[in-house]
């Protein structure tokens, strides 16, 4: 039903491992094949492409969804529709930024500080135009194929990068102007095929099961028992989606508890939960939480 294209470079290990946790496992023949299969009846076809191109071909009807970050949706203008935003990146799970950069010692504080002429590299010559030309700035923007960060002061007065943390940056000894754009990864989808009835249907589908899987690694299932009177104390430090699930014990005059928690608070909470009268306390790994 759906021809689906996923982004190859930086988001490709993130984005395969997210599909194979979704159980919606993306096969090859090798790690350098374009073309790929899905083992599920919603998907005919999967290309692996660069994410620069994948706003365009899924604007031209080549593809019905894909995978790219909203900094390609915007540097190309494609039109596409956003299906739902997916919180992962290269290496974190937070958005990363299209930032305009300077040299450390540089007098420039702002984009608008940038003098008239300037030489601006960057793999995103249209998105900067738009947005020097918005702060009145008339400068010579030129198309970087990598290492973009290594232009200044040579070759380039300013560079419009992208970044996760600015630490590269740094090291470079570039500093941080302005933030052009905060870019999230999204499943995108041609507008035809968006408004078909049946192949929105399993577009939702895919994105409800691709959502899931990522909340799913943020999160743990944790199964306890404890007695009547610890009962209040501990059902008192468990958060929960809604609330913890309290059962009765056959004939022990004590409760089994299940409840998911964030993966982070763990390491604090099963020590201070034994504290507090639980035992037996299990921590068990999430596939996937559908809302």
């Amino acid at each position: 039903m759906l021809r689906l294209v996923l982004p190859k470079g930086s988001l490709e290990v993130p984005t395969l491992q997210l599909f194979t946790d979704a159980d919606l496992t993306v096969r090859r023949s090798s790690d350098v094949d374009y073309r790929a299969s899905i083992d599920d009846p919603r998907v005919d076809e999967v290309r692996i492409l660069r994410p620069q191109e994948i706003p365009l071909y899924v604007a031209d009807g080549m593809f019905d969804l894909g995978i790219t970050g909203r900094d390609w949706v915007e540097e190309t203008g494609a039109d596409v529709v956003t299906v739902g935003e997916l919180a992962y990146s290269k290496n974190t799970t937070d958005p990363v930024r299209v930032v305009l950069c300077v040299a450390q010692d540089s007098a420039v504080q702002s984009m608008s500080d940038l003098p008239q002429g300037s030489r601006v590299s960057t793999e995103y010559p249209e998105l900067t135009r738009r947005a020097l030309e918005k702060a009145g700035i008339q400068a010579d923007v030129r198309i970087s194929y990598g290492a973009t960060e290594a232009k200044i002061p040579e070759i380039a007065d300013a560079v419009v990068e992208i970044t996760e943390t600015g630490r590269a940056l740094k090291a470079a000894g570039l500093r941080v102007v302005e933030t052009l754009l905060t870019s999230r990864t999204e499943l995108i989808a041609n507008p035809a095929s968006a408004a078909d009835p049946a192949r929105r249907h399993a577009m939702n589908q895919l994105y409800t099961l691709l959502v899931g899987a990522l909340e799913a690694r943020t999160k743990v299932l944790l199964k306890m028992n404890v007695s009547a009177d610890s009962l209040e104390a501990v059902v008192g430090m468990l958060p929960a989606m809604k609330a913890p699930t309290v059962s009765e014990l056959s004939g022990s005059g004590g409760f089994a508890i299940e409840t998911v928690v964030e993966k982070s608070q763990v390491n604090i909470l099963i020590p201070a939960l034994k504290d507090r009268g639980a035992s037996d306390v299990i921590e068990l790994a999430l596939s996937k939480i559908v809302h």
